[in-house]
């Protein structure tokens, strides 16, 4: 089976869960987009929810398919987001945006009762970092927040090169946002939540890709079956 092949399994596996009249948030990144795809075949037959989504990009996805779509002003509280990950660990900690989008992957996953991830086997790491780390940041001051989110970093015991995120044509990448992001390679972060407090505390942060207690559930595809970290139901 293709990496392809096993996320639309996940996929397919996390619609399972949508109920008639729910309030959907909906992921950005290849994962989500096959579960927007789904949803989509579900309500042209018939199905009725109410969704959010978490970037511009699923956005014209959900709207092309004619899925329902609302605001979190609108539609503050959901039942549930589905959306990817770029790694997850035993304990259901994430790190997000290599889509650039996880500062609203995080408001919309907070305002849903569950979060469930969805990705391919490859994703399951033991030790959170392998992935870079994400950082959002405004672009006033840049060098003096990448200067404090060093320091950060280092009082949280992990090390490694931060590189302001580019464009394939060499300009910089904003955000849906407007905000820069920084990517740390750290290799490995052993305190991820120590790293998460240090990082929310550096003023220029917007957000970070430190998932921390938000998921409950993640369907990992591969090529033997389906594994479930957490509770599916």
């Amino acid at each position: 089976m293709s990496p392809d092949d096993l996320k639309k399994q996940a996929a397919a596996r996390a619609l399972e869960l949508v109920r008639p009249g729910m309030r959907l948030g909906l992921g950005t990144g290849s994962t989500a987009k096959h579960f927007v795809d789904l949803l989509g075949a579900r309500v042209a037959a018939g199905l009725d929810v109410l969704c959010v989504a978490t970037s511009e990009a699923t956005q014209a996805q959900a709207m092309a398919l004619a899925i329902p779509m609302s605001t979190l002003d609108q539609t503050p509280e959901l039942d549930l987001t589905v959306d990817g990950a770029d790694e997850v660990d035993p304990q259901l900690r994430l790190i997000k945006g290599g889509g650039a989008a996880h500062l609203r992957e995080k408001i919309v996953a907070v305002a849903s009762k569950r979060m469930v991830v969805i990705a391919d086997d490859t994703k399951l790491v033991e030790t959170l970092g392998r992935f870079p780390l994400p950082i959002e940041v405004v672009p006033f001051g840049l060098e003096a927040t990448r200067r404090a989110v060093a320091s950060a970093i280092a009082a949280s015991g992990a090390a490694g090169e931060i590189k302001l995120r580019l464009r394939p044509d060499g300009s910089t990448l904003v955000t849906d946002g407007g905000h820069f992001i920084l990517d740390a390679h750290l290799g490995r972060i052993e305190q991820p939540e120590a790293l998460a407090a240090a990082l929310n505390a550096v003023p220029g942060v917007v957000e970070h890709g430190l998932f921390l207690g938000i998921a409950s559930c993640a369907i990992l595809a591969s090529s033997s079956g389906l594994k479930i970290l957490g509770t599916i139901e």
